[in-house]
């Protein structure tokens, strides 16, 4: 069974920053997400990561989000520079992977809250 263990979130003054952590368990993971919802939004993706490290990020946290992972400990990280009130959301850890050999797509954990505020 996939476990997805968040943490690294809380209250930070803008232009801090904040470093996630998402420990994975229980399967083999190829893609890691890490997306996130504001009140009354919608959930958005921030960033991704591909097994081979390859990386995408929304417009929005370019230059200020870096994403990476940990094969070998099967933890993603997201280090947030440059924090901004309108990043204030809940982060979540979401993973596609291999089981038995069939993909599976979009599994995320409970998440941790990120709150940007003076």
């Amino acid at each position: 069974q996939v476990q997805l263990v968040e943490s690294g979130g809380g209250l930070v003054q803008p232009g801090g920053s904040l470093r996630l952590s998402c420990v994975a368990s229980g399967s083999t993971f190829t893609v890691m997400r890490w997306n996130r919802q504001a009140p009354g939004k919608v959930r958005e993706s921030v960033a991704s990561i591909a097994s081979g490290g390859g990386t995408n990020y929304a417009d929005s946290v370019k230059g200020r989000f870096t994403i990476s992972r940990d094969n070998g400990k099967n933890t993603l990280y997201l280090q947030m520079n440059s924090l901004k009130p309108e990043d204030t959301a809940a982060y979540f850890c979401c993973v596609d992977h291999v089981m038995g050999g069939i993909h599976y797509y979009g599994k995320c954990g409970q998440g941790t809250q990120v709150t940007v505020s003076s």
